[in-house]
């Protein structure tokens, strides 16, 4: 391996293991949807996502094994660009923001491959009613799993409500009505690949970062 790849590959796992851990605690600990509020602005929120970053949804069963399946080529893909980064002399700092959303990208996708594997309670498709379908009590471990390799769902948890209120009346389309700001509910994997990108889009504004890789 190439020495310039330890410390961003070092730094991928530590990422890896902060967010399946809290992932693994939330699930086997939480009931879908209980919260843990430990201040007025951030609480743990117990949710699950068969979707995109965010808690975004997209194309029931087939989108589910879609999106799985383009994670796992992602994932690919960026350890293939960072090797050929590392060999044309990119500097630390890129391929350190490339770990970090490697890091993200892995997250989740072990979510997708293992989860539904592992636990005996998710969200499930119900192709009658074209939705996913909540389950009561708390997940447990088990080796019978409630759904195949990638149809395991994402847990999410990391919600930041920093301002609740209605809206001034002014204001365009949403005026009068009751509004939060953060709503959506993420985890570690998603904030490292916003952070990643963030730090690539900060390389980027200096080419010389990325050495003579072409």
């Amino acid at each position: 391996m190439n020495k310039a790849l330890r410390l961003p590959f070092i730094i991928s796992i530590c990422l890896v293991f902060l967010d399946q851990a809290s992932k693994l605690w939330i699930k086997s600990n939480l009931a879908l949807g209980e919260s843990i509020v430990l201040t007025e602005w951030f609480q743990l929120h117990f949710t699950e996502n068969p979707g995109m970053a965010f808690g975004i949804e997209w194309g029931g069963i087939i989108g589910k094994y879609i999106l799985s399946s383009f994670r796992v080529i992602a994932i690919l893909g960026i350890l293939w660009y960072m090797f050929r980064l590392a060999k044309g002399g990119a500097r630390q700092f890129v391929l350190i923001s490339f770990g970090v959303v490697l890091a993200g990208a892995l997250g989740n996708v072990l979510d997708s491959l293992f989860y539904g594997l592992i636990f005996d309670k998710g969200l499930v498709y119900n192709e009658h009613y074209n939705q996913w379908v909540m389950y009561s009590g708390v997940a447990e471990f088990n080796t019978i799993g409630y759904a195949p390799m990638l149809l395991g769902n994402v847990v999410d948890m990391l919600y930041f409500p920093l301002w609740k209120g209605v809206l001034p009346s002014w204001i365009p389309i949403w005026g009068g009505e009751y509004f939060v700001f953060f709503r959506p509910i993420f985890n570690v994997a998603d904030s490292c690949v916003t952070i990643g990108v963030i730090l690539l889009y900060l390389s980027s504004r200096k080419a010389e970062n990325w050495g003579n890789s072409k």
